[in-house]
């Protein structure tokens, strides 16, 4: 082989490679991501070690509705995610009496939390949700399990990176959430 052929040849493997690890970058900073779940706030929707892929562009086009499962930067530590479901949004009201979670005043059906469990409120049990702003809570309702908006407060949807919408692994559990 001749040493212009090989120079060429290597030329367009060196691209062929930087446009792969371009359009790979641009996947995972706007489009999708994957995540790992760390703990045991989403339980039973979720477990530990569940590994997610998480739709970025979802929240750039519109934004969190009642019932999904985000990716949230959290909103007292900087250099973590949190994964918890939206309860509510900007303009509704949240109350936790009696283990029970109100929206607008009317309970809410929670069929991905376990049977029996009992939502405590800790310190406050009324919320109003203002513009811009989500309630988040985990599924696991067991006291003190989930750090959401029951201890944060509500979350502004800046934080809200994106939907967790698969689980890819483990594989006996892959599918959507």
């Amino acid at each position: 082989m001749n040493s212009g052929k090989f120079r060429s040849e290597l030329w367009d493997w060196v691209k062929s490679i930087l446009v792969a690890v371009v359009i790979a970058l641009v996947i995972k900073t706007f489009l999708f991501n994957s995540t790992k779940v760390i703990g045991s706030s989403m339980y039973p929707t979720l477990h530990e070690n569940d590994r997610l892929f998480t739709n970025k562009i979802v929240y750039i086009v519109g934004e969190p509705e009642v019932g999904d499962v985000v990716v949230l930067q959290a909103p007292d530590d900087e250099t973590k995610d949190y994964i918890k479901r939206v309860i509510a949004v900007e303009g509704d009201t949240v109350d936790i009496n009696d283990g029970i979670v109100y929206v607008n005043g009317e309970a809410i059906e929670e069929g991905y939390i376990a049977e029996n469990s009992y939502t405590d409120a800790y310190d406050q049990n009324h919320w109003e949700i203002p513009a811009g702003q989500v309630f988040v809570l985990g599924d696991n309702r067991e006291f003190r399990a989930s750090k959401d908006s029951r201890s944060l407060g509500t979350v502004d949807e800046e934080l809200v990176k994106g939907k967790a919408s698969f689980r890819y692994f483990p594989f006996d559990r892959i599918g959507t959430i």
